[in-house]
């Protein structure tokens, strides 16, 4: 009889010992670079293009981290980038031979570049603004960017749809150019949904 108490004792403090382990290794405090990426994805679930929203920023979690302003900060860099690649493709395409275009589709392509010059430089005052995000004058500051970030948003949205379809102007010549500024288009549409949610900081 003491052999069994003995062993029903051992076994009770087997099972304690492993609730207790398990409650240590619950309660076990998430890596801040998990935690990092868990806000970054979190937060782009608010965004039109939320896979994007996360690929295109998670390189950027250690600066991140878990802050609203430089999760925007960071989408409207990657914005900018975005846009210039784009006005550099269609400034390449035209100045290449054999781009297989015909003056109506250039005169087309150099409106589209003249869009993305424009939005270009609405995401760059949007992102000097972000320096500044301080003080009474945040909500201010902040309107100004929706402005200036939703104006680029049109800019592009007027670019892709002014782009030629014509058969004068070669499928692949206009799939690149479609493609680069759709990206774009999709970067800025995520960075203007991150600086709304700055409306509440």
């Amino acid at each position: 009889m003491a052999f069994r108490s003995g062993s029903l004792m051992a076994l009770i403090l087997l099972v304690a010992l492993a609730v207790s382990a398990g409650t240590c290794s619950a309660a076990r405090p998430e890596p801040s670079g998990a935690k990092n990426l868990n806000f970054i994805r979190s937060s782009c679930g608010a965004t039109q293009y939320p896979s994007l929203c996360f690929s295109s920023m998670s390189a950027y979690a250690s600066t991140i981290q878990r802050s609203p302003v430089q999760l925007a900060q960071a989408a409207l860099s990657v914005s900018l980038t975005g846009a210039r690649t784009s006005a550099a493709t269609i400034t390449k395409l035209l100045k290449g031979s054999g781009a297989g275009v015909g003056a109506r589709e250039a005169e087309a392509m150099n409106d589209c570049l003249e869009n993305m010059g424009d939005s270009v430089e609405e995401l760059r005052d949007s992102l000097k603004e972000m320096g500044h995000l301080k003080g009474k004058d945040l909500r201010l500051r902040v309107n100004d960017m929706q402005t200036w970030v939703s104006s680029a948003l049109t800019d592009e949205n007027t670019c892709m749809e002014g782009l030629p379809t014509t058969a004068s102007m070669k499928v692949g010549v206009r799939g690149t150019i479609r493609g680069e500024i759709v990206k774009a288009v999709q970067l800025t549409s995520n960075a203007l949904s991150l600086i709304n949610g700055l409306s509440g900081v």
